[in-house]
């Protein structure tokens, strides 16, 4: 017994060992990263922002792999089930957490994912059509309770951030109103400018040349603070909806038990590739704040989502299969 514990005590420290030894040399090949929507989306863009840089600091390609469909189901499912040796990373969004829940099938557990950190947040704007006749945030309240279900709010797609918040908005001030999904920011815009839907939320720099055209009114920003380009323009909580806060964001995630090592060292270069100044430029000129946390502030805020996400779908019945 004493021998073939001295045994398995040996493997274990050389199973330990050699973790280690591959921590020290990471990377010692081609890191994939896998963006889980289309080639020339926001999400692409910032992996291959963040790519470039990686593969500049670490000595090897970060190749983006782009694994569309399902609402990112599909990409977050391959990195999943691959091994957890840091050589396959996925760019997370907010539909990583709502898929969690809207997608009643899937073949993993969005918790079980190793964060390695969130890379920024950016809250989305409230748009409303010019002849829309609230012209506030309690005022757009008290007319959907006047009229419910007469209130059309538009989004990018079922079971997107932009669909969920306008869900959270419905459940937390007690209102009725109806969705109606489309499948860009630009077949929106064009109805909710001609009227055919009355408000929508939308990433704010999309929404900007309309507000600045005068095209469009901003109501809020989805924020718990007031955001740069939009001075002048409250936050939902600050408008009277107490406490509602949700972001659009990008971050990186590695497959479950991928070793702490790794996702530290995997950590420590991107927070130093967030500020760098030109990246740090180009995203709060994009609206985004960069976050660059820890691993564990990360997963602490994965987990959050989820559970934030998962109260919304469920109360609003949500599925996106």
């Amino acid at each position: 017994m004493k021998r073939f514990s001295a045994i398995l005590l040996s493997a274990s420290l050389l199973a330990l060992a050699a973790t280690h030894a591959a921590a020290q040399n990471y990377p010692g090949k081609p890191v994939r990263v896998v963006v889980p929507f289309a080639t020339g989306s926001t999400s692409d863009i910032v992996a291959r922002m963040v790519s470039d840089r990686l593969t500049a600091a670490l000595g090897q390609p970060f190749l983006v792999e782009n694994k569309p469909g399902a609402g990112g189901t599909i990409g977050s499912d391959y990195v999943a089930k691959s091994p957890a040796d840091g050589y396959t990373l996925l760019l997370s969004t907010a539909a990583t957490p709502i898929s969690a829940t809207a997608y009643r099938n899937l073949k993993y557990d969005t918790a079980a994912f190793t964060s390695i950190t969130v890379l920024t947040h950016s809250p989305l704007a409230l748009a409303a059509n010019l002849d829309f006749p609230p012209k506030s945030v309690p005022e757009l309240i008290a007319y959907a309770k006047a009229n419910p279900g007469k209130v059309n709010f538009g989004s990018l797609g079922t079971g997107t951030s932009h669909h969920l918040t306008g869900e959270k908005l419905k459940l937390d001030a007690g209102i009725d109103m109806v969705h109606v999904p489309y499948k860009g920011s630009g077949a929106a815009h064009t109805d909710l400018m001609g009227g055919q839907i009355q408000i929508m939320f939308d990433n704010i720099v999309a929404l900007m040349p309309h507000f600045k055209s005068g095209k469009l009114r901003p109501l809020a920003v989805s924020s718990l603070r007031r955001h740069p380009m939009l001075p002048d323009v409250p936050s939902l909580s600050e408008a009277g909806v107490k406490d509602f806060e949700t972001v659009a964001w990008f971050g990186l995630l590695a497959p479950p038990a991928t070793p702490k090592d790794i996702v530290q060292k995997l950590n420590a270069e991107t927070v130093k590739v967030m500020a760098i100044p030109e990246i740090r430029q180009r995203l709060v000129d994009g609206g985004a704040e960069v976050i660059a946390n820890s691993p564990e502030a990360a997963d602490k805020f994965l987990h959050t989502e989820i559970a934030r996400w998962g109260a919304v779908v469920r109360a609003a019945n949500i599925r996106a299969d």
